[in-house]
């Protein structure tokens, strides 16, 4: 009966976080359990236990009287979350710099750095599956290098939040030549931080990974400047406020 119960409560958490993601409530709309429980088919059991998760996710906001609303982020709010997350990236590449990697760790991450050049070099184009796939694969590679369970915890906490993860902007922007440009960007940035993890220059790799995450930063902001952006297409850019 647990295993049911978590597997109902893990249906209901991806069910509603798609739907929160993909703009399917407005913001600071107002969830009824009741609704949400006959639109999923899931009892409100496990749904509460989703939606408390997606509380802590930043996705919903808790009122007073128990109610849950659908959160709104400012511009600012996403860049502070990505600073965040490019901070604790840049502390986990120091850490990795100055501790050492293991030859087979980094054989790791070359790996993953030639399944990107892989990923961009398609013959039909960039396979971004592939490239989304292999770049959460390399931050994570980042976040696991430092050898403290700590600063993991805190990345992975981070890139919960929304539009902040590595790869919160590489969907939905596949015919855009600037995203693409940045791309070639990004990628160039992952072998120089690996370079720097590898050779030991802990505040060179510390403040490459912070720059490399303001890279997100100004893709972000080229989406929100183009005027013809399909805001479903990318995943939680409906909880931005226009204002």
């Amino acid at each position: 009966m647990a295993r049911e119960g978590n597997s109902q409560a893990d249906r209901a958490l991806g069910a509603l976080r798609t739907l929160i993601l993909s703009g399917a409530f407005e913001r600071g709309e107002k969830l009824s359990e009741i609704a949400l429980s006959d639109r999923l088919g899931i009892s409100r059991t496990p749904l509460r236990e989703a939606m408390m998760h997606l509380h802590q996710e930043g996705l919903l906001s808790r009122e007073d009287s128990g109610s849950a609303r659908v959160s709104s982020y400012t511009m600012r709010d996403i860049s502070d979350a990505i600073e965040v997350r490019g901070t604790l990236e840049g502390l986990a590449a120091r850490l990795a710099a100055e501790r050492g990697v293991a030859a087979e760790d980094h054989a790791v991450a070359l790996g993953i750095l030639d399944a990107l050049d892989l990923a961009m070099d398609a013959a039909s184009g960039v396979d971004f599956r592939a490239y989304v796939k292999n770049n959460t694969s390399f931050h994570d590679w980042i976040a696991q290098a430092a050898g403290s369970p700590i600063v993991t915890r805190e990345i992975a906490r981070a890139n919960r939040l929304p539009l902040a993860g590595p790869s919160a902007f590489l969907t939905g922007q596949e015919g855009q030549s600037p995203f693409l440009r940045s791309l070639i960007i990004a990628q160039d940035q992952h072998r120089t931080i690996l370079d720097a993890i590898m050779t030991g220059e802990g505040g060179r790799a510390e403040a490459l990974a912070r720059e490399h995450a303001r890279l997100a930063r100004r893709n972000l902001q080229q989406v929100i400047d183009r005027k013809n952006t399909d805001i479903s297409a990318i995943p939680g850019l409906s909880l931005i406020s226009p204002n």
